[in-house]
């Protein structure tokens, strides 16, 4: 991504990271699951049940 700490106007810096965004070469595709590195629960809290 372009680097637009500089420029202040809001049209401008968009037009920016828009051209940097598709000068980009595309991501590959993904290696894991995208939730893997997510914090797991091991039990949903109990208490009184909704239903």
């Amino acid at each position: 991504m372009a680097n637009t700490t500089a420029v202040t106007d809001k049209i401008e810096r968009k037009k920016i990271k828009r051209a940097a965004r598709k000068a980009a070469p595309p991501k590959g595709p993904r290696t894991g699951a995208r939730g893997e590195n997510k914090a797991k629960i091991k039990k949903a809290s109990r208490g009184q049940s909704k239903r």
